[in-house]
Parts: C-alpha cells; sequence; structure tokens
C-alpha cells in the first residue's frame, strides 16, 4: 500500500535569532497509487515536506504514516520510498548499470542475478537499454534522468517521490519528459509525489494538486477544482498563465464599486457576498481568457486603452489599461488590436470570482459549466478517466454577460 499520510506535521529550523517554521501543521492524504503534485513558490515549504516523507528531515510535531505503518522515526533505507533528485545525483565512475544497481545492492539482500532482471525490466521501460554500459558524462541531461528515474524503479517502493526532477532541462525536453513520467506512471501505478515550483508542470500532470504558501497547506484538489474553484485568492493568481486578474473594489449591496466603474452583480453573488463578507472590501477577479471584446456597450462592459500587445501566434496578449487597473487578456490571433487602440471588454457574470478584501477567501467562484465539471475540455485524461490532467485549461474563454 502507498497510502502516505501527514497528520498535523510540522516542521521548524533554527534561525539566527528564532525558529523558521518551514512547514505549519500540514495535514494530507495522498491516495494509493495517486500522482500528487506539491506546488507553490520558493520557500513555501513543498521540499521539505518531500524531504521529511522520505526521512531525510526530521518531523518537529506530527507524524507520517505509510500504508498502516507510522514511519515518523524510521530511516529513510527502511521507509520503502525511491527518491529522484533535481541534479540526479549519479555516480560519475560507475556506468548506468552500475548506478541502477548500486542501490539494491548495498541496501537489500536480493542476488545478483534478480538485481540485475530488474535492471534491464527497468532500462526497456525507459528505453535505456543501449546506455547501460555508458557513464553518466557521455550522457544528454534526458538521459541522465532516465537513468535517475530507473536507479528509483528498481526498487520498486510503495512510493516514489520526486523533487523538481525536470527543471535542468531545456523547455522542449522538459514538455518531452512530462509526458514520459505520465506514461510512466500510469503504467508503472505507484504512488508519487512530485514537487514543483512550476504550476504548469502541476497542472498538466497531477490527479491532485497541494498548493503551499509560507508552509500551509491552501487548498488540495484536481487540476480543474484549482482554476475553478479556488479557495483563496492566493490559489486563484498562482494557477494559471496568464495569472488570474484581481481589481480592488467594495461592495455597497447591490453592486461592486471600482474607479471609474461599477459592476452589476447577480442575486445569488449579492447573497453570497452578503452572507460572507467581512468588511466592505472585494477582490473580483477574471481570468484572461474569460475577458471577451464587444463591440456593443453592457452593463459589465468598459473601454479600456491596449498599452501591450504580445502576439504570441494562435493567441494575443492584450495589457488593457483603465482607471481601475490594468487587466490582462487572451483573445484569438485573428482578432487585431493594436498598442493604442480604445477596446470595449467585457467581463461575464457567469466568468467571475470574488475574494473577501481582508481574508483573502473565496465568496463565491465562477459557474462550471457541465463541460468544465467534467473536464472535456482537456487534451489527456487523468488516471481516473476524468480528464482531471488538463493541458487546454488555459485555453477556455467565452460566456455570457
Amino acid at each position: 500500500m502507498g497510502r502516505t499520510t501527514l497528520d498535523g506535521v510540522t516542521k521548524r529550523f533554527a534561525g539566527e535569532h528564532d525558529e523558521v517554521v518551514a512547514v505549519d501543521d500540514l495535514s494530507l492524504e495522498i491516495r494509493d497509487g495517486e500522482f500528487l503534485v506539491l506546488v507553490g513558490p520558493s520557500g513555501c515549504g513543498k521540499s521539505t515536506t518531500l524531504r521529511t516523507i522520505a526521512g531525510l528531515e526530521t518531523v518537529t510535531e506530527g507524524e507520517i504514516r505509510i500504508g498502516e505503518r507510522e514511519v515518523t522515526g524510521v530511516k529513510p533505507k527502511d521507509r520503502d520510498i525511491a527518491m529522484v533528485f533535481q541534479n540526479y545525483a549519479l555516480y560519475p565512475q560507475k556506468t548506468v548499470r552500475g548506478n541502477m544497481r548500486f542501490g539494491l545492492a548495498m541496501t537489500t539482500d536480493l542476488d545478483d542475478s534478480e538485481i540485475e532482471r530488474r535492471v534491464e525490466e527497468a532500462a526497456d521501460l525507459l528505453d535505456i537499454t543501449e546506455l547501460l554500459d555508458r557513464r553518466p558524462r557521455a550522457l544528454s541531461g534526458g538521459q541522465q534522468q532516465r537513468v535517475a528515474l530507473g536507479r528509483a524503479i528498481v526498487r520498486d517502493p510503495a512510493v516514489f517521490l520526486m523533487d523538481e526532477p525536470l527543471s535542468n532541462l531545456d523547455a522542449k525536453l522538459r514538455t518531452q519528459m512530462r509526458t514520459e513520467l505520465q506514461e510512466l506512471h500510469d503504467e508503472l501505478g505507484a504512488t508519487t509525489v512530485y514537487v514543483t515550483h512550476d504550476q504548469t508542470e502541476a497542472m498538466t500532470m497531477g490527479d491532485r494538486i497541494a498548493v503551499l504558501d509560507g508552509g500551509r497547506l491552501q487548498q488540495v484538489g484536481t487540476p480543474l477544482e484549482l482554476y475553478y474553484e479556488p479557495a483563496n485568492r492566493f490559489v486563484a493568481t498562482f494557477i494559471g498563465s496568464p495569472s488570474m486578474n484581481t481589481i480592488e473594489g467594495t461592495f455597497d449591496d447591490e453592486a461592486l464599486v471600482f474607479p471609474g466603474f461599477t459592476y452589476p452583480l447577480t442575486d445569488d453573488q449579492r447573497e453570497a457576498l452578503a452572507a460572507g463578507l467581512t468588511g466592505e472590501a472585494v477582490t473580483l477577479g477574471i481570468r484572461p481568457e474569460d475577458i471577451r471584446l464587444d463591440a456593443e456597450s453592457g452593463p459589465r462592459s468598459a473601454e479600456f486603452t491596449a498599452s501591450i500587445v504580445e502576439p504570441m501566434g494562435n493567441e494575443n496578449v492584450l495589457h488593457l489599461d483603465h482607471e481601475m487597473g490594468e487587466l490582462v487578456a487572451t483573445v484569438g490571433g485573428g482578432q487585431l488590436v493594436r498598442e493604442g487602440d480604445t477596446v470595449r471588454a467585457t467581463l461575464p457574470a457567469d466568468h467571475v470570482h470574488a475574494f473577501d478584501g481582508e481574508t483573502g477567501e473565496a465568496l463565491f467562484n465562477r459557474t462550471r459549466t457541465e463541460e468544465t465539471a467534467t473536464g472535456v475540455i482537456g487534451t489527456a485524461g487523468g488516471s481516473d478517466g476524468t480528464g482531471d490532467r488538463s493541458s487546454g485549461v488555459g485555453s477556455v474563454g467565452g460566456g455570457s454577460s
């Protein structure tokens, strides 16, 4: 069983003047066979969390279980885990075969024939059989990464732990390796905990994503849940590229009021704000692809000046200036907008989010259609067939005003 449970895990480091809390009361269950991604900005505690699961860092408070066994105080070699590091950590003097078999030879009582069988099977799975007699210096970055994966696979662990394993690869190879890692996980069916600061990796690879900030868990859910139903302003702006637009305003019991713009609310939205708002301050959020350019005016539209236009080929990224602030919008590449043009943009009622201006907690999220709820918009399905591993979530737009 690869189910991994963190129960109230806290990790503190002694600082020069006071303690640094790297992980703060983290409780999380990683399901058996799941690909869970830990994501967040630098210093959020994701790598420290991974290292506590591995036993490379001692836990200050709380406990960790793998399967039914508590492993909080167990040595790393006895936890039934295998780790893949950012820098590959290959022995330069050993061949690929030697690197892959070394851990098994040193920590198990398996005979040579069994070790060799595992090495050959892993090499075949990773398509590196012809590299077994080479040394690391004769390998490309992608080949070295496959060797590091092979060294983990031969251990046949309950849990794979991966700490930003693709960060040293170029952009094209990273995209290729993301696909290969997903296929590898689906074939092995092993529990995997994957750390990255790249939210695109998180969205395209994870069955579920756990978002951390300041050592605290912000939200855990499928990629589509985090994208369409963020729990707070931090998750909303961290997940998605370009990130969600946020506009600071106030609620006057009927509408949202911004400098030079009043945004009408639906009955359900007014009720949500009246019930959950702690003060008057509200943050309105809308994703760039949900902003619509219209020729005609409407109650939820305003005129903007296009200050910057970034042509991307299939789409244009527009930076739109208004008295209430700058919004970023993505439109089809065929919509010709030039810098300095005045455009009318609509913020559809069923595509906006609202967050408490003081706490940052979500008060309401955009309406999820049947398509967004079932995940049919992506290009790759999740391991459970729901399509949650979607690389297409950043291209969804439209909606009514």
